[in-house]
């Protein structure tokens, strides 16, 4: 690819969001659409590779859909069972589990074992392996697809337990062209409400769409998959941190600025342990600043974006249509969504995702390879001098420098790509 230099132009219409559908008809769109993921999994199933499959994504973003699709057209016997109860199961949950698997794949010769939130049942990943590795052979097949929506503790339990045994698939955030493809979602929409599939029913209601995000989403992360699962010693301060993160999006923090504006005590290690956590939970990231031949500040301010723009929308107090019509706001959710699509699409590919800074220059992204640099600016509206892509360019001459939207890559054909195909080739030497 060669460099580009454009504008953008943003959204200046009245946003009308109708509601789109009822829960019926709404059920039925959402087993209708396949992700590509669900091409990707049949076609790893058909080489019969002799591994466990992992699924690992957000919550709300169809990992369970997926997995019944994918059941459907399997054609074979399936056994599925989910550990997302209030209270965590314990290793006898999975026995039981693989014991009706093998039943059925003693009449059949074939079953699928699919066990959805594994990260949640006690001591699963030793389970799993003692009984994978303990499984006749010759002897009835088992095929078993794990999900999980904590990055952090399934692929803990896959490389401390399961190493050699398994062959892991990110399942991330709804892109622009699924939500268009599926529910007619255009640019503007995606931009504002982010993309998750099941809040499509309430899209004609705002405040009953917020109350969905907030309730159904939010809390039910922090709830079950963090305050549940890791050892969180000021819960108080996640939330209020998680909150800081969704009114801020884009922005470069210090640790010691956000510190000031949360009630809780805390420190800036408590701070960014957390937000690693939150990547974890595919909520927010705090990007690093970019440093070539050098070694980072551990303490250096970190850009907070959120993995989903609906995270933003929902906790905003502004109307939505207000949002659009502010240039600032709407400025800050198009650099967060460009954000959010190289977070979703990158992972697989070997890329390092930061900002760059230095005195009064900046760089919105930097996407790096130890072969290859690529820095990024996310026009808004009124345009920019483009001084930080010179600055950059002077210090790091090997860089690409690209600006997104507009007249040269249009917002949207950005973000109908995935990511990991813009950042293929190596910059010239």
């Amino acid at each position: 690819m060669e460099p580009w230099t454009v504008s953008v132009s943003m959204i200046t219409q009245p946003l009308s969001i109708p509601l789109l559908f009822g829960e019926k008809s709404f059920k039925i769109r959402c087993m209708d659409y396949k992700r590509p993921l669900h091409a990707d999994i049949l076609r790893v199933y058909s080489q019969d590779y002799p591994v466990l499959q992992a699924i690992v994504g957000p919550r709300q973003v169809g990992k369970t859909t997926l997995a019944k699709q994918f059941m459907a057209d399997l054609d074979i016997p399936s056994v599925y069972a989910s550990a997302d109860a209030p209270i965590p199961p314990g290793p006898e949950w999975i026995e039981t589990q693989w014991h009706l698997a093998l039943r059925k794949a003693a009449e059949t010769g074939k079953v699928l074992l699919v066990l959805d939130e594994v990260q949640k049942v006690r001591g699963w990943s030793e389970t799993l392996k003692a009984l994978w590795d303990n499984r006749a052979s010759p002897g009835p097949g088992i095929k078993v697809l794990l999900l999980g929506s904590s990055s952090l503790l399934v692929q803990k339990g896959l490389t401390e337990s399961l190493s050699g045994r398994f062959f892991l698939h990110y399942c991330p955030h709804w892109s622009f062209p699924e939500m268009k493809a599926a529910f007619g979602w255009d640019l503007d929409r995606w931009i504002l409400m982010g993309g998750y599939p099941g809040s499509v029913p309430f899209a004609g209601n705002e405040d009953h769409w917020k109350a969905y995000i907030t309730d159904s989403l939010i809390e039910t992360v922090l709830n079950k998959d963090i305050f549940q699962l890791q050892s969180i010693s000021k819960p108080a301060l996640f939330r209020q941190l998680f909150f800081l993160a969704a009114t801020c999006p884009a922005r470069i923090l210090s640790y010691n600025k956000m510190l000031g504006q949360l009630q809780e005590a805390g420190n800036t290690t408590t701070l960014a342990h957390y937000l690693n956590l939150m990547q974890s939970a595919f909520l927010a990231s705090g990007l690093n600043i970019f440093s070539r031949g050098a070694a980072r500040k551990r303490a250096a301010s970190p850009k907070l974006i959120l993995w989903n723009n609906a995270l933003i929308s929902a906790v905003s107090q502004s109307p939505l249509e207000q949002t659009l019509a502010d240039p600032a706001a709407w400025g800050r959710l198009v650099e967060n969504a460009v954000g959010a699509h190289l977070l979703n699409t990158l992972p697989g590919a070997g890329h390092d995702l930061t900002y760059w800074r230095s005195g009064k220059h900046e760089v919105d992204f930097v996407v790096s390879r130890p072969d290859a640099v690529w820095a990024l600016e996310v026009k808004g509206r009124g345009g920019d001098t483009g001084a930080g892509l010179a600055a950059f360019k002077t210090t790091y001459p090997e860089a690409r420098t690209w600006i997104i939207g507009g007249s040269g890559i249009p917002l949207e054909e950005f973000l109908s790509v995935p990511a990991r195909e813009w950042f293929k080739e190596k910059c010239p030497s």
